[in-house]
């Protein structure tokens, strides 16, 4: 209910969203998660093939995939996969009201795009379809 004010590090992410996939390979994206947490992954692939890729056994995180990157290039015309991952954190995390923040995310896009209708409703539909198609 009140900005987060605070900067610092995060050692125990109870959710981690993965943009750039070819991360995975150089860090453990999961390292410090505790149990029950969640990890999103911008990728084609399935989440079963990730867990194969990360140590964590599958009873202790729970993976999801969103080919975020394609649904972009798709809906907004370039490749800015951070806008779908946030449909796909909606859906998978519970802590938004997904009509809500897309509500408020129109109304934000409206100020600084009020001249581009496209750029709005690609945003939009980018959104919708990440929360939709996200797997795990």
């Amino acid at each position: 209910t009140k900005p987060i004010l605070l900067h610092s590090a995060v050692n125990n992410p109870d959710i981690v969203l993965v943009l750039d996939p070819t991360l995975m390979e150089v860090i453990d994206v999961t390292e410090g998660m505790l149990k029950g947490g969640i990890l999103v992954i911008n990728t084609a692939q399935d989440p079963k093939e990730i867990m194969g890729a990360c140590s964590v056994k599958a009873d202790y995180i729970k993976v999801y995939t969103i080919d975020a990157s394609k649904i972009s290039k798709e809906t907004i015309g370039r490749e800015i996969p951070n806008t779908p991952m946030m449909g796909a954190l909606a859906k998978v995390s519970g802590i938004l009201d997904f009509k809500a923040m897309l509500e408020d995310t129109k109304h934000k896009l409206e100020k600084k795009f009020k001249s581009k209708p496209e750029v709005i409703d690609g945003n939009l539909k980018a959104i919708e379809r990440a929360y939709n198609e996200v797997k795990g």
